[in-house]
């Protein structure tokens, strides 16, 4: 039997009506028990210092059954950042509270839609400081642990691109060179590992369309915009927050609390749908 957690997110956002919404559309299956995490005293739209401190409270309790075997995988409801940091929460996300809470700290974040799939090699940092970020080592743990996911997905051979930071993959340095001292180097010692086929340094503008028509399996960005921008373009409805590393999967979908639309009736629930059926895969 698979247990899988479902923390409420900031009840004054959309996470309750989605959660509902999505529970009754997947309907009872067999082998799986969900369980929902979290308050709901909150109105609607109206996110207050309470509502966040609830939204807390349940990620601090979806990281006690996920150290303690309670749960098999926990799904996120969105919260608000800034709701989260007023009142104590040190994290620039919820991926960064996960990987904390469990103490790993080889970790990194993936989405996953029905037509792309990319993992970041850097996360929620400015763009000013991404080229200082980027070592071989980074960009190889983000690699190894996307292709990690792509297997436990059943792919067997995954084809992974490995996307450049600079306007045409650096054009032989012309635009900079850390297609060939960082990004390349770690492409050639990813290969020698012999976890999956990758390549590049690959033109970050049309990489993402050659993955989107099949010829890669993910794409592993240089950093968070560079990856979410085309994700979301092509695949906003249905995309999944991962949490890659984890001992227990930790997934969300991939919007906010929306609360200028909480309470009324009209949020899409399909991202949630696509978090909860991917945690029962991959529990």
């Amino acid at each position: 039997m698979k247990r899988i957690g479902i923390t409420l997110g900031d009840p004054a956002g959309i996470g309750p009506e989605v959660i509902d919404a999505a529970l009754s559309a997947i309907g009872e299956a067999g082998d799986v028990v969900f369980q929902v995490i979290g308050s709901r005293d909150a109105t609607p739209g109206v996110p207050t210092s309470s509502s966040a401190g609830q939204a807390l409270c349940a990620l601090h309790e979806a990281a006690d059954g996920m150290r303690n075997g309670r749960f098999d995988a926990v799904v996120t409801g969105p919260v608000s950042k800034r709701g989260l940091q007023d009142v104590g929460f040190p994290f620039p996300g919820q991926t960064e509270f996960f990987a904390d809470a469990l103490g790993i700290e080889d970790f990194g974040m993936m989405l996953a839609g029905e037509r792309l799939t990319v993992g970041l090699a850097t996360i929620h940092e400015p763009l000013a400081a991404v080229p200082g970020l980027l070592t071989v080592e980074r960009i190889m743990r983000i690699s190894c642990l996307t292709a990690e996911f792509l297997g436990r997905r059943g792919i067997g051979r995954p084809r992974i691109a490995v996307a450049g930071l600079n306007p045409h993959a650096g054009e032989d340095g012309a635009f900079g060179d850390e297609e060939t001292r960082v990004i390349l180097p770690a492409i050639e010692r990813l290969n020698s590992l012999d976890l999956a086929d990758f390549t590049g340094p690959a033109v970050p503008d049309a990489i993402f369309r050659d993955a989107a028509q099949g010829r890669y399996h993910a794409v592993i960005a240089m950093y968070h915009d560079q990856g979410l921008i085309p994700l979301k373009l092509l695949d906003f409805e249905n995309a999944v927050n991962v949490t890659l590393g984890l001992p227990v999967p930790r997934v969300s979908p991939d919007h906010g609390t929306a609360f200028a639309i909480a309470g009324r009736g009209i949020a899409n629930p399909s991202s949630m749908i696509a978090a909860i059926r991917l945690a029962c895969e991959i529990a």
